[in-house]
């Protein structure tokens, strides 16, 4: 943004605070992440609460509207809304405080039980969306979407630390094998899916029993889409390791809470989409640092190659395993450097 622009923006954020009963209240911006979205921590007003700063054309906060009442009629802890003005991008919500669970993990917390909490959350929710319709706003998470998700591993990482173009022979032969591998996991029935389910998005909320005591946060992309996905996102954490059994665990906590699912059918379906996912952040984290200058990203890159290589162990992923020995050899599993 210019210096005018960034001027009336903060001009726009302190008219919507003053006219939502914050106007005396002290803003403190938080640290931002990957996106253009960024939030304001307000203190001395008439409660706790924080700025959601999405600027138009940019970022769109209806998405995180919707998805926010959704879950919390269906009971569960999304933030209050106190105010929103969708059109200037700003919204006014409850502030869960600072225990995400990395935090709390960082401090010491019981690993295993924020993870129980965690599934048992995730289980929740999948009992209380099955059987009832998607809200239709929801947009599906179909293999359009997904395959072009995939696409960025050959847009972004392959150029990156080969030093030209991917072909588009070797793009197709790739997006055709993802998508043979994927079709399973796209016929199984749809579920509210939140995308970026891990800990980085989770809140312990205190005073809230059950599920209440998990905080949501960063689920503005939500889609209809399989259930396996969010536990695969919650286990296979791009940003951390896990300790030892704790995702072995929360897979077994999920399948006891929901005994009537194929758990082979599931598993199977969970390690697809898990590649997908892990191909596609390997693009994303790169595209991180070449495009928008957030080279810190990259030092996830060699996790997440590990958990991709796990994903595509299974013999049913065989296919799949072969076009990624060939297009990038293990001992060429990297980062790619820093410049452009």
């Amino acid at each position: 943004m210019s210096a005018a622009a960034t001027e009336a923006r903060a001009q726009t954020v302190t008219d919507f605070l003053a006219g939502a009963g914050f106007g005396a209240a002290r803003l403190d911006w938080l640290a931002a992440d990957a996106s253009f979205r960024r939030y304001g921590r307000l203190s001395g007003g008439p409660r706790p609460a924080l700025v959601m700063d999405a600027p138009p054309g940019r970022e769109d906060v209806r998405p995180w509207l919707s998805v926010a009442g959704y879950l919390s009629g269906l009971g569960f802890s999304a933030p209050e809304v106190i105010a929103a003005d969708a059109l200037a991008g700003l919204l006014l919500i409850e502030d869960f405080g600072d225990d995400t669970f990395t935090r709390l993990l960082a401090k010491g917390a019981d690993e295993a039980a924020l993870y129980d909490l965690a599934v048992d959350v995730l289980a929740e929710l999948h009992d209380a969306v099955a059987g009832s319709a998607l809200p239709d706003w929801l947009a599906p998470y179909d293999a359009e979407k997904m395959l072009a998700e995939a696409s960025l591993f050959t847009d972004w990482y392959l150029p990156a630390i080969r030093g030209r173009e991917t072909a588009s022979a070797e793009r197709d032969e790739y997006l055709a094998l993802m998508g043979a591998a994927l079709a399973p996991a796209l016929a199984a029935p749809r579920t509210l899916v939140l995308r970026d389910y891990h800990v980085d998005n989770l809140m312990r909320v205190p005073g809230r029993p059950g599920a209440g005591a998990c905080g949501l946060l960063d689920f503005q992309d939500a889609v209809a889409g399989p259930a396996a996905y969010d536990l695969v996102s919650l286990v296979e954490d791009a940003r951390r390791d896990l300790g030892p059994g704790i995702g072995a665990r929360a897979r077994a906590r999920y399948f006891a809470r929901r005994p009537a699912i194929d758990r082979d059918r599931f598993e199977a379906e969970g390690a697809a989409l898990a590649a997908n996912r892990n191909a596609k952040i390997i693009g994303i984290f790169t595209r991180l640092c070449r495009r928008d200058g957030k080279p810190r990203y990259l030092a996830h890159i060699p996790r997440v190659w590990r958990l991709l290589e796990g994903d595509l162990a299974r013999d049913d992923l065989a296919d799949l395993r072969r076009w990624f020995a060939d297009a990038v050899p293990e001992d060429a599993r990297r980062a790619p450097e820093t410049g452009s």
